[in-house]
């Protein structure tokens, strides 16, 4: 029997936000009566979800080269959804996985799922809490992943944003506070260099339209190295006056513009499902971390858990 998906609906002020327990998908964000994600009308949609739109994905966030890794000795073979290549925690992942949902109050809905020992080739159980908190205009993911073993782990949320609600997001304006990339191959596997992104396409570091920095709309898909010392991370802003800033406790920003995107399902009321129609922020630890040690363990353990928190406020500033 196919399990139901259940919702549920955050409130505060003019912010309303649509959580589904399916991937732990953010269906809708309202802002002042404006939609400002990507979503499908229809839960069940979220199902087969090409696009993880909206999800918290993982275990492993992003791309994992060679679809495996070597932990204490062992090989681990995971499967490839992206040519040779493992991507968003396999086609089973979090992202694909029907969550417990328990809403606490209007502004507070805690998920949980437990991921058994060699689920889509992960070894080890690990209960994952994702904790949903609507502050205001401010929405925080505080996500949690304690496993019965040593095991990788590393989540994002996979939210598709579109500011204008209608058009393509090129002339949003960007700034990310990120002085580098970990720049990729031709397969978007990262080559474990760092990359300074002075007088180059991704130079966000003063406010900037996406269309300016990318005249040719090459699209972006690429891990920002952010600076520690700045507190807020991202700011985004489009010409109707809605804005979006992020604040994150990882050292990684995947910037997304949605190139491939394309209609799946019927959708909700934001914009169409066009390539460049939306973006995503996705922080997190560097991507292929597992596969490249100078990018820092993700490996976590029963004593040290995994834990992020990372905070997205969007505020419309149009009157």
């Amino acid at each position: 029997m196919t399990e139901e998906i259940r919702s549920a609906i955050l409130k505060d002020g003019d912010t309303s936000i649509t959580v589904l327990s399916m991937g732990c998908a953010i269906q809708e964000w309202i802002v002042g009566g404006k939609s400002v994600v990507l979503g499908y009308k229809d839960p069940e949609s979220y199902r087969t979800n090409p696009y993880v739109l909206g999800c918290v994905v993982g275990r492993i966030a992003n791309r994992t080269a060679g679809a495996g890794f070597e932990l204490d000795g062992q090989q681990w073979d995971l499967p490839a959804n992206d040519g040779i290549n493992h991507l968003h925690g396999g086609p089973g992942g979090l992202g694909w996985s029907n969550w417990d949902l328990n809403q606490e109050s209007d502004t507070c809905v805690t998920l949980r799922f437990r991921s058994e020992h060699l689920a889509q080739g992960y070894p080890g159980t690990v209960d994952f809490e994702v904790r949903l908190t609507l502050n205001g205009p401010a929405l925080t993911w505080e996500m949690t992943a304690t496993p019965d073993r040593p095991t990788p782990v590393n989540l994002a949320q996979h939210v598709y944003f579109n500011l204008n609600g209608s058009e393509n997001v090129l002339s949003h304006c960007v700034q990310l506070n990120a002085s580098a990339i970990t720049p990729t191959d031709d397969m978007l596997i990262p080559t474990g260099d760092i990359l300074e992104v002075c007088e180059t396409r991704y130079d966000f570091r003063t406010p900037v339209r996406i269309s300016q920095n990318d005249p040719d709309n090459q699209g972006y898909d690429v891990n920002f190295v952010l600076d520690q010392a700045e507190q807020i991370k991202a700011r985004v802003r489009s010409d109707t006056g809605m804005q979006l800033q992020l604040w994150t406790d990882r050292p990684g920003l995947q910037f997304y513009t949605a190139k491939h995107l394309k209609p799946f399902a019927e959708i909700n009321s934001c914009a169409e499902h066009e390539p460049s129609f939306g973006f995503c922020l996705e922080a997190q630890d560097f991507p292929n971390a597992i596969n490249e040690p100078t990018f820092g363990s993700i490996v976590c353990t029963p004593q040290t858990p995994y834990q992020q928190r990372t905070t997205i406020e969007i505020s419309d500033n149009s009157g």
